[in-house]
């Protein structure tokens, strides 16, 4: 299965590169799902519902989001749409989910879910022990996950948190 994950897609100019980049990138690479980090998308702070709608018209299949997720608030109903994928480590009740398993094109599954971070970050639940729980309920559809994480720490750090053989690329 081959994956191609955009971090970070940041305001207008990050849009349209992207955009403008995928179609060849989709050509060269064949991924199986186009996974992109968009929580920045509107004017670097934020995504809203047009430009949610515009990155999923430009063939990325699933948004992630961060802590930036609700910059926006005026209109959060892009949260609606199965594909965006807001932190799952927000309170219960909070709109949108943070997991989902997606089809790929080659027709495997593959679930992703976000997660956000609690060093110089708001606070949320635990992202260890919600990750735990979120692969469980993955593992009973597929045994591939992705997890996007939104962090303020060194990714060896985090690494090193993460039970043995949970992360095989970072």
């Amino acid at each position: 299965m081959t994956i191609l994950f955009l971090g970070d897609i940041v305001g207008k100019a990050g849009r349209e590169i992207v955009l403008s980049l995928l179609p060849a990138l989709r050509e060269e690479l064949s991924p199986d799902l186009v996974i992109a980090n968009a929580e920045n998308a509107a004017a670097g702070l934020g995504l809203t519902p047009p430009l949610a709608t515009g990155l999923l018209a430009g063939g990325i299949d699933v948004i992630t989001l961060g802590n930036h997720t609700w910059a926006k608030r005026d209109d959060l109903s892009f949260l609606d749409d199965p594909r965006v994928l807001r932190p799952a480590n927000y309170p219960p009740g909070a709109p949108g989910r943070g997991f989902g398993v997606f089809r790929t094109r080659s027709g495997g599954l593959l679930g992703v879910a976000n997660l956000l971070g609690r060093v110089h970050m708001e606070p949320v639940d635990d992202p260890f022990r919600l990750a735990s729980e979120i692969l469980l309920q993955i593992k009973t559809q597929t045994p591939c996950a992705l997890i996007d994480s939104t962090r303020q720490v060194r990714m060896a750090r985090i690494r090193s948190r993460m039970p043995a053989n949970s992360v095989s690329h970072i």
